[in-house]
């Protein structure tokens, strides 16, 4: 099966590094959506079906943080999930997250392998 996946970051440059990483673990990808903020990816994900995001926690006009907390009140945070990719480092804010039913938490900069390993224990658990 491929997967569709949404990137959210508000650097266009984490966003291709992200991108060329998730095509080169080896899981197959249909689409690969791109947002540069959480507003942005709400409306990517009113427009189509995610598999997956992978989302930083800072940004501009909406963080990730109320993104998480838009999709825990529309009801979509268990059909849609997300892990926070991110140079975020504060205990407090991640398990905050996890709790919000974020999936898993992965600091910048990411290795092939730990976002392969995520998307297989996310999309195929």
């Amino acid at each position: 099966m491929a997967y569709n996946v949404l990137v959210v970051d508000d650097s266009e440059t984490i966003r291709a590094v992200l991108v060329r990483t998730l095509k080169i673990t080896g899981v197959e990808i249909n689409e690969i959506f791109q947002a540069e903020n959480g507003a942005k990816a709400l409306e990517v994900i009113d427009q189509n079906w995610i598999d997956i995001v992978f989302a930083d926690i800072n940004m501009p006009v909406m963080n990730g943080i109320e993104f998480v907390q838009n999709l825990v009140d529309k009801g979509l945070i268990e059909m849609t999930p997300v892990v926070i990719v991110s140079t975020e480092g504060c205990k407090i804010r991640i398990d905050e997250m996890l709790g919000k039913g974020v999936k898993a938490f992965l600091r910048k900069p990411v290795a092939p392998e730990a976002l392969r390993d995520v998307l297989f224990d996310v999309l195929e658990n």
